[in-house]
């Protein structure tokens, strides 16, 4: 495995292998057909391990690249590669995915078409976090859209199809713009003696451009409007979140799963690879407005998620208002009257919280979401205000679902409270108003968790319908839920051995590399504006 285009390759695609290879299985052979899914996703998951034993530390900059010509005429590559930012995000998908798979067995109908759209879904999710080419990107960003789509719109609740097109519109409407702001990017890259003077795709060129102040003001400040508000659709971000709460109510459990463990960090990640590097002078014209964007999204998210009675469109609200600390932690970029970055270390500490929240909130929410597919497959409603006592029926179930929603609460200890503290540290050297909001937000994020402990696994003995079918969860599901409570208390515990020394060094060239592009395009519009008067 030390041929990294084999490796990378390996990991995308075997999933896609796997469920061409569901075809020749009986159409009766279910649980065989469920096995072999599981046992693809496991491999799956060992090759991105692969990945981390041969991932330098210490380096920051992209390991195992490969670029092979894909469409020689028009300069597109198959080009991968992984570094610090990529990495906890694909040991996140392949963990997620095999979790996730192994929580399918609930599903009775159709199972063989499931599962495939499930293995082309990792496809799409893999390829999304090694590409580094933008039209490679931007084709695996669309590969997973329509599995997605088939997931929830036939696998889902009663309003499933309204859900469905509406996840489809939403994440379609983002990929307009961003291939809006790709074509822009491809063009504008032929006047550069980076790119060759050719229109290129790679992103790690187009980076250097942006470094060296290759795009103007302009086109950056507009770039970035078009490919932010495409990713911070999947982020998901105020005011363009209202696709979660109806898309997670109405998938099924294993595919709610994939939707806040990871499809969301894709959003995240593709602000992080992307937007940020591409357009270094766009970021910092708009570092406000994200910083308040994201505050906002945490207070509302923690506020909207209050107000709920059904206990998974809860969970949906809450990831709104997690996802809002990746935003502000990656916005905190605050430039001095001489156009310097002001608080480089500070800015590098968000970032690393920004990061480890969407690794963190990725086991977490998966499992809150799989704890609610737990009691739902045995009682068949989600409304709080029914439940009850759970504690005394199902010991086991109830004890790993505290601790999992413990670590969403950020309870120091567990992996929510990392990423969390990083960012509230990092906010007040940029806004010390803005940061003691988003300090306040906890005790929010704290009063529905514990609101939600209390009504469903506490107090008196439960009375709901269905009390019949109660029964201790099963051997498959104490793995899956056991899984990810251990894996929340070893990343609160050890948070820098397993996941904040993975991206330190891509952090801090990153950081860099962004002070450095904007002081470029900076000097260049001082001149102009000197010249003008």
């Amino acid at each position: 495995m030390s041929n990294p285009a084999f490796l990378l390759s390996a990991t995308i695609f075997l999933p896609t292998l796997g469920a061409l290879f569901l075809m020749v299985f009986d159409k009766k052979a279910e649980d065989a057909m469920r096995n072999f899914a599981l046992v693809i996703t496991a491999v799956t998951f060992g090759l991105t391990l692969l990945i981390l034993q041969q991932f330098d530390r210490s380096e920051g900059g992209i390991q195992m690249a490969v670029s092979i010509p894909w469409v020689p005429t028009w300069n597109i590559n198959y080009q991968l590669g992984v570094d610090g930012l990529s990495l906890p995000l694909v040991l996140l998908t392949g963990l997620i995915s095999m979790l996730s798979c192994l929580a399918s067995w609930s599903i009775k109908t159709k199972v063989r078409g499931f599962l495939m759209l499930f293995l082309i879904l990792e496809t799409g999710m893999m390829g999304v976090f090694l590409a580094l080419d933008f039209f490679l990107f931007y084709v695996f960003w669309e590969v997973m859209l329509l599995p997605m789509y088939f997931l929830i719109g036939v696998w889902g609740g009663p309003r499933r199809e309204y859900a469905a097109i509406k996840f489809f519109l939403y994440t379609l409407f983002g990929s307009v713009l961003m291939l809006i702001a790709m074509l822009m990017f491809y063009f504008n890259s032929a006047s550069s003696e980076i790119a060759g003077n050719e229109s290129i795709f790679d992103l790690l060129k187009l980076a250097e451009i942006a470094k060296v102040g290759g795009f103007d003001a302009t086109m950056q400040i507009f770039a970035f409007i078009l490919l932010f508000i495409g990713f911070a659709i999947k982020l998901p971000s105020f005011p363009v979140h209202t696709w979660l709460p109806d898309a997670h109510v109405e998938a099924p459990t294993p595919i709610s799963m994939i939707l806040a463990g990871v499809l969301l960090k894709m959003g995240g990640y593709g602000i992080l690879r992307i937007a940020m590097p591409l357009c270094p002078y766009g970021t910092q014209y708009a570092a406000y407005a994200l910083v308040a964007l994201g505050v906002f999204s945490i207070v509302y998210g923690a506020f909207a998620a209050m107000a709920q009675t059904d206990f998974k469109r809860l969970v949906a609200y809450s990831s709104v208002s997690h996802m809002g600390y990746v935003l502000v932690g990656m916005a905190v970029w605050k430039i001095s009257e001489t156009g310097a970055t002001e608080n480089l270390n500070f800015w590098q500490l968000g970032m690393a919280g920004a990061m480890f929240q969407m690794i963190g909130h990725g086991i977490s929410s998966a499992g809150m979401f799989f704890m609610v597919g737990v009691i739902y497959d045995r009682v068949h409603h989600r409304d709080l205000n029914k439940f009850g006592g759970l504690m005394q029926l199902m010991p086991l179930y109830s004890g790993l679902a505290v601790i999992i929603f413990f670590a969403g609460l950020g309870l120091p200890g567990l992996c929510g409270f990392i990423g969390e503290v990083f960012v509230v540290l990092s906010i007040w050297s940029y806004s010390p108003i803005l940061a003691i909001i988003t300090a306040s937000a906890v005790i929010l994020t704290a009063g529905y968790i514990l609101w939600t402990i209390q009504r469903v696994y506490l107090g008196p003995e439960y009375k709901g319908p269905h009390k019949e079918e109660i029964v201790p969860i099963t051997s498959r599901e104490t793995t899956v839920a056991a899984s990810l409570a251990v894996l929340a208390v070893l990343l609160g515990i050890f948070p820098y051995q397993l996941v904040l020394n993975l991206m330190d060094a891509s952090i801090a060239q990153l950081t860099v590399s962004l002070s450095e592009g904007y002081a470029a395009v900076q000097e260049t519009v001082t001149a102009v504006t000197q010249l003008s008067r």
